[in-house]
């Protein structure tokens, strides 16, 4: 009778000889010599590398970190392998170990580097070469330990095949360290193999091209039914296009960065402002001026007051040409300096025309400026790190409009004057709101008592994946195409169907596509739904900078264009031999010329009830230019009191400010108006200049404590903030009360903002104020703020 043998002996005869090693043990070759599965003698001895990736293999010491500094090597001993150590993320190959017998029931191995499943471990049965086990990196350059069981190879010859077949991001693969365990290891910082497919990132975006000519760009981009998209320009008629306005005659002044990404010494700038127009209205331009040449880092430009804004950090400056010959009057003139440029993709720029008459522009968290006036003091100037700035043009006055997200490349108003910003890493949409503090990438806000930030209005992202936004960084086509973002245009053209009218348009850097939020109105704000991606390019190397609309509704998109997506300080990592500019064009929309500047005040007034909002905004502009005039202001009152065009009274409500027609008198009567965004525009321009006199505060209790609009409220309690702190109590005592802002997604934090200096101020009053109120986070924050000990005033 033949003899059973239990299967737990069986397993125990089939792994004697299995150690205990606390250690591990290093596998043995044929001639019982441990083999070389940790790199220890400097080359890839017991190894057979294919391809590029593995040459020069392995690495000595940690090479991860001097080059980042959020990452390490972590690899054992001296030796390791990372294939994008020696050649980068272009190279691919595949290193194989020779067999070794399985003689322990575990093993371990080190293991980082890309997520695809092209940058990979593999465990290969030798007998029938299948895989039994792989595993892919994390998306990190640490190298981590991962278990691998190996009962069922008990006996059996295996081998080890470290597979790199990616390129570009994250196109590579680190290993180390290879050992047996007799009893499973334990390892703090092991990467668990079922929980990392979980949480695998989607596969690799498939996009059709890259490298186009101009006219094959134009031609494969993916556009919605009825549209057309038209090559305006392409090198080598244009390069490196970074900003771009459209002045009153309809041209487009373009600003070619060549300086980027190292500002050169004084004097030595290449970069330059061109015009181009189309005189016969084909779609094409037929006529190119070189309007100035050698200025250095320019960042953002914008048209008006007899010349151009042009941003240089560490300059704002203007640029004359008052006679409008396109020909400078003279040498820049610097209006500003200070803006910073340790990271020169995150200076000032992207700039436009505010609705107040201000120009705007957008600004970025890793540069630490102090803006001011050239040879003004410290305490004279305005310190910005993330955030919307704007600029006065005839009081040359600067400020912080609302302060923090990341790098925001692209700002825009809407038909009510309410500001958005696309951003980059963090939520990509916001509201911008005067004096308010959004959530930031990184540092912390200039006022230490703000506590709490105001959050993304977007209820979505543009990333695949739950890993954070660089980690679907090309796998997030699904999603809209990854985290990175510039420009924002608020569709306002009058040109494109109504469904896109007022949505919020920005570019996708990683997705090479036109993205399209949807602003929802909730409360004082917005939400902002994911709407379908408008434009996909097709083409990696796309990368719109900003898009803006014409006089006849068509938009205007130019296109850096580079292989190249991301920052970096290599000045030869860019191609300078290339840039586009497109326009998209519905239903074959035929070309207005135009000269708005030949226009009279009257008919410049009447411009203000078109639909296209390109007309209202260089009409106001233009006015604003003009200076104060009793008969625009009359005709703007009679507009105002008379027209059943609720945008054409806004429009005509801020060009009466800006020409300096809005009085207090005339303001009073404004805030009775039956419109809330008319109500809640006369406060702010009113606190515009100066703190609001005692009949205005008086004004303002009212509508805090009776308004039903929240938006009116949200503006009281911007206006607050340029309110001196003793003068704001009673109109603070009545917004916290009301019980119905609990849930706003601005209000709570706002009423926050404007009551902070007054409780500091005075302690006493803000516990009054804190029994007074009805909204939790308001007197989480005052309690808080008395709590500190701290009466200083922070800065407003």
């Amino acid at each position: 009778m033949k003899r059973i043998i239990p299967i737990a002996a069986a397993l125990s005869v089939a792994l004697s000889g299995f150690g205990a090693e606390q250690n591990g043990v290093v596998p043995v070759g044929k001639n019982g010599k441990a083999l070389n599965l940790g790199f220890e003698d400097g080359t890839l001895k017991d190894w057979t590398a294919v391809g590029q990736a593995f040459q020069k293999q392995p690495v000595r010491g940690d090479t991860v970190a001097p080059r980042r500094s959020d990452m390490k090597s972590d690899h054992e001993g001296d030796y390791w392998i990372g294939t994008y150590e020696r050649f980068g993320d272009d190279v691919q190959g595949a290193l194989t170990s020779v067999p070794f017998k399985v003689t322990h029931p575990y093993a371990s191995f080190r293991v980082a580097g890309g997520e695809s499943e092209n940058t990979r471990v593999e465990l290969v049965q030798a007998e029938d070469n299948k895989v039994f086990f792989k595993i892919s990196g994390n998306g990190t350059e640490n190298l981590r330990p991962v278990v691998v069981d190996l009962k069922q190879q008990a006996g059996k010859e295996i081998f080890i095949r470290v597979v790199d077949q990616q390129s570009g991001g994250w196109g590579h693969i680190n290993f180390d360290d290879f050992r047996f365990y007799s009893a499973k290891p334990v390892f703090a910082n092991a990467i668990d193999p079922v929980k990392q497919a979980a949480d695998a990132a989607p596969p690799m975006d498939m996009v059709k091209f890259a490298g186009l000519s101009p006219e094959e760009a134009a031609r494969d981009a993916t556009v919605p039914e009825g549209f057309e998209l038209k090559l305006f320009a392409g090198e080598p008629d244009v390069k490196q296009p970074i900003s771009f306005a459209i002045d009153d005659r309809g041209r487009l002044w373009v600003a070619e960065a060549y300086t980027y990404p190292r500002r050169e010494p004084e004097g030595q700038g290449k970069d330059r402002i061109l015009i181009f127009e189309d005189t016969d209205g084909d779609g094409k331009f037929d006529k190119r001026t070189v309007f100035i040449e050698n200025l250095n880092l320019v960042s953002g430009i914008e048209v008006g007051f007899g010349g151009v804004y042009v941003g240089a950090a560490p300059y704002f400056m203007f640029i004359p040409d008052r006679n409008h010959d396109d020909k400078p009057d003279g040498k820049p003139e610097i209006l500003l300096d200070g803006f910073a440029y340790q990271d020169t993709h995150e200076t000032l720029n992207t700039f436009t025309w505010g609705p107040d008459g201000w120009l705007y522009g957008c600004h970025g968290v890793f540069v630490q400026s102090n803006v001011g006036k050239p040879g003004s003091s410290d305490q004279e100037r305005t310190r910005i790190n993330a955030g919307v700035w704007r600029y006065h043009p005839t009081r040359h006055k600067f400020e912080l409009f609302s302060e923090g997200t990341s790098n925001p490349w692209g700002v825009d108003f809407d038909a009510n004057g309410q500001c958005f910003i696309e951003a980059c890493v963090i939520p990509h949409l916001f509201h911008m709101i005067h004096s308010a503090h959004y959530e930031r990438q990184a540092g912390q806000d200039f006022n230490p008592y703000v506590y709490d930030q105001i959050k993304t209005i977007a209820d979505h992202v543009h990333y695949a994946g739950n890993k954070g936004p660089h980690a679907a960084n090309g796998r997030s086509d699904a999603a809209g195409g990854g985290h990175a973002h510039a420009g924002m245009m608020v569709y306002q053209g009058g040109s494109w169907p109504e469904k896109y009218h007022g949505n919020l348009f920005m570019n996708n850097i990683h997705g090479q596509r036109i993205n399209m939020d949807i602003p929802e109105r909730q409360g004082s704000g917005f939400v902002g739904h994911h709407g379908k991606d408008f434009v996909n390019f097709n083409d990696a190397w796309s990368q719109i900078i900003n898009l803006r609309y014409d006089q006849d509704g068509s938009v205007y998109m130019i296109d850096w264009y580079d292989k190249n997506q991301c920052h970096h300080n290599n000045v030869n990592g860019h191609d300078r031999s290339n840039g586009r500019i497109f326009k998209l064009v519905y239903n074959n929309e035929k070309y207005t010329p135009i000269n708005l500047a030949e226009k009279s005040s009257p008919e410049l007034v009447e411009l203000l009830g078109k639909k296209n909002q390109f007309y209202p905004r260089h009409a106001q502009r233009i006015l604003q230019e003009r200076g104060a005039d009793p008969a625009v202001h009359k005709a703007l009152l009679g507009v105002i009191a008379g027209s059943k065009n609720e945008q054409e009274r806004l429009n005509a409500l801020w060009t009466l400010h800006v020409t300096g027609g809005l009085s207090d008198e005339a303001g009073l009567k404004l805030l009775k108006d039956r419109n809330e965004y008319i109500r809640a525009w006369t406060i702010q321009l009113l606190c515009e200049k100066e703190a609001p006199r005692p009949a205005l505060l008086d004004a303002f209790a009212g509508l805090a404590a009776n308004d039903p609009s929240p938006v009116v409220r949200l503006y009281l309690a911007s206006a607050m903030q340029q309110t001196p702190p003793e003068k704001r109590w009673a109109v603070l005592t009545s917004l916290v009360k009301h019980q119905e802002d609990i849930k706003d997604h601005n209000l709570p934090l706002m009423y926050w903002y404007a009551a902070e200096a007054s409780v500091g101020a005075d302690p006493a009053k803000g516990v009054k104020l804190l029994a007074e109120s009805k909204i939790p986070k308001v007197r989480e924050l005052i309690a808080r703020r008395i709590a500190s000990g701290s009466k200083a005033v922070a800065a407003k």
